[in-house]
């Protein structure tokens, strides 16, 4: 008699074609090339609810204590992608605590589960759940959600199966991953962890075309960090990169939600911001600008100030294109420079800049940087005790432009250093001329000015120590302890790291050169300079001189500079004495020497030196 239940034979048999069935259906869908992974796992989900006779299948990733769905394929409309869930109010909560697959045929029935919210809310009676492994990590949870039990008859191919499709997803998720990482990693800066140029050019080229799709504008701003050479090449690039960093964060932290920031090169940074208002966009930028300019910056090696040199160029759909927007940019933030530094300049507000920085490179190139030297007379015997060598460029044309017209534009392309090393050469061959030649006398002292950037220049103070030597053996003079040359600092420059200063001075000052502070009294914390540096003269700055006679609290400061200065041993030089009136105060007044048009104005050495021991007539 013939048995009404299956053979074991004939339940395996259709338990291997179910298997097969499955396995076909997964590697059906793995397979589909035209897919992306997202679609291949919703494909998945959807097949494997078809296949399980489920209405809901749900890929989950565990978060600080929520189930947050990430793919979702729900028949009954209960589980949208994106939702969150506590995770002790899901079913889920016995697979993370059992870190294995989990199969509940009847959760009404289940005393755990029956007041879940997935149960007396959404009606689900079976779950079948299983973890989601990225490599080493419990990612998430792959669960299955039916209204109708199935009976427990085919519960290890069940989990079996999804524990297969959780593996595959598992895989899926974690090579996305790597990819996405990978991606970031191409797009990001090392160093600052902002976007890098190239992500930066990919996302303009996405607000140029959402620009032009929508037909507004935007404002890009480059940020320069003004003299970041400088802070290389006295530091190192270990500190170099701390203040990179540094600043970084506190660009990210000053700007807007929308707007954002990238790593240009080197010290740029580019900046996007979402507004067509140029004068919103220089108000933002201008801010910030500020706010570096008052931060100190800590580093390994102490603070360290900063200040930055802004071009803003302004993106309209109906004019521009990508190439003529960052051409712009370019253009501003290189006048900005080209002015001064730590300024803000649209391209609305050319200032005639760039034909000025145009002509102050091919000058340098074309060796078309020369020294005038003013002469420097005694006050107490008006006979010239020094001269002062002051560049000045002749043009193509035979102009001669004098230092005030592009020292500024010197400073802001870094050319100051070069600028430097032209006029000091010319000067200790001169010097070394006259000496050999009898027009000098080695009392006669010649004033070079030096900024910090050729200081920090080993290279350029190396080789000024060289040609000393060597004009010091060939003059043929028995030189004195100090050498007739004295190096003016200027007081206008903020100096912001004395010790440095000190270093860098060194060399000059063993050999036997002295120092002079000039412009004393035009601005920064000048009496640190006095205190802190071996200064040997001070120059008096013109304004103060010249505003001796109608403020008597100019008088009085000038008095007690010439006071403080004899009692220090220190020569006190007056600037810019330009009448008989104001010379006969200085003499009154006890100041030593003097310079100004009232004796003479600065002239050029082409090679012959003029007859510096000659007095003007208006003084004999």
């Amino acid at each position: 008699m013939q048995s009404g239940k299956p053979s074991a034979s004939a339940s395996t048999a259709r338990g291997a074609d179910v298997r097969s069935e499955r396995l076909y259906v997964l590697w059906s869908i793995a397979t589909r090339r035209h897919l992306s992974d997202e679609e291949r796992i919703q494909a998945i989900l959807e097949e494997s609810c078809r296949v399980l006779g489920v209405e809901v299948a749900l890929v989950g990733e565990l978060r600080e204590g929520q189930y947050r769905i990430h793919y979702a394929f729900d028949e009954m409309g209960r589980f949208p992608v994106g939702m969150e869930m506590p995770l002790a109010s899901t079913p889920c909560q016995r697979v993370v605590e059992s870190g294995c697959s989990v199969y509940l045929p009847d959760m009404p029935d289940d005393p755990a589960m029956k007041d879940l919210p997935a149960v007396t809310l959404m009606n689900l009676r079976v779950y079948v759940g299983t973890p989601i492994w990225l490599g080493s990590q419990f990612w998430g949870v792959l669960a299955f959600a039916g209204a109708q039990s199935h009976g427990e008859d085919r519960t290890q191919e069940n989990l079996s199966f999804i524990e297969l499709i959780a593996s595959w997803i598992g895989s899926s998720l974690l090579q996305a991953r790597q990819r996405f990482n990978l991606e970031k990693l191409a797009l990001t800066d090392a160093l600052t962890n902002l976007p890098n140029r190239r992500a930066a050019e990919t996302r303009l080229k996405e607000e140029i075309s959402h620009a032009r799709r929508h037909g507004v504008s935007f404002i890009l701003g480059l940020i320069d960090l003004d003299h970041f050479k400088l802070i290389n090449d006295r530091y190192g690039h270990a500190v170099g990169d701390e203040m990179l960093i540094g600043f970084a964060d506190a660009l990210k932290s000053y700007l807007r939600m929308e707007d954002w920031v990238a790593r240009w090169g080197g010290e740029e940074f580019i900046v996007c911001l979402h507004t067509g208002d140029m004068d919103q966009a220089e108000l933002i930028l201008d801010r910030l600008r500020s706010e570096i300019g008052q931060k100190a910056f800590q580093t390994s090696v102490g603070d360290i100030h900063l200040t930055l040199s802004i071009g803003l160029s302004r993106f309209d759909p109906a004019s521009c294109t990508q190439d003529t927007v960052l051409a712009d940019l370019d253009n501003t933030l290189y006048e900005a420079k080209a002015s001064g530094r730590d300024r803000i300049v649209s391209d609305r507000k050319s200032r005639g800049i760039l034909h000025t920085a145009t002509l102050l490179k091919t000058a340098v190139s074309e060796n078309r940087i020369h020294a005038a030297y003013q002469t420097i007379f005694s006050l107490g015997t008006l006979q010239p005790v020094a001269d002062e060598a002051l560049a000045r460029l002749i043009t193509p044309q035979g102009e001669i432009v004098p230092a005030a017209e592009f020292i500024e534009a010197a400073e802001g392309l870094g050319l100051m250093a070069d600028i430097d090393d032209i006029v000091a050469s010319q000067t200790l061959r001169r010097c070394a001329r006259n000496l050999a030649s009898g027009v000098t006398t080695r009392n006669f002292v010649h004033f070079i000015n030096l900024s910090p950037q050729f200081l920090a220049r080993h290279d350029l103070v190396g080789k000024l120590l060289t040609n000393a030597q060597n004009y010091c053996s060939q003059c043929g003079i028995e030189m004195d302890k100090f050498k007739p040359v004295v190096f003016e600092i200027t007081e206008r420059q903020a100096i912001q790291n004395l010790d440095t200063l000190e270093h860098d001075l060194r060399y000059l000052l063993d050999f036997g050169f002295r120092l002079a502070l000039d412009d004393f009294g035009s601005g920064y914390s000048s009496f640190i300079y006095l205190a802190r540096l071996p200064i040997s003269f001070l120059k008096i700055e013109g304004w103060m001189v010249q505003n001796m006679q109608s403020n008597s609290k100019v008088l009085d400061l000038v008095k007690s500079l010439v006071a403080f200065s004899r009692n220090q041993g220190i020569v006190t030089i007056a600037e810019c004495v330009e009448d008989a009136t104001t010379l006969k105060q200085l003499q009154e007044v006890g100041v030593d020497w003097a310079q100004g048009y009232h004796f003479s104005r600065p002239a050029l050495d082409l090679g012959q030196s003029p007859p510096v021991s000659q007095i003007p007539a208006s003084l004999s």
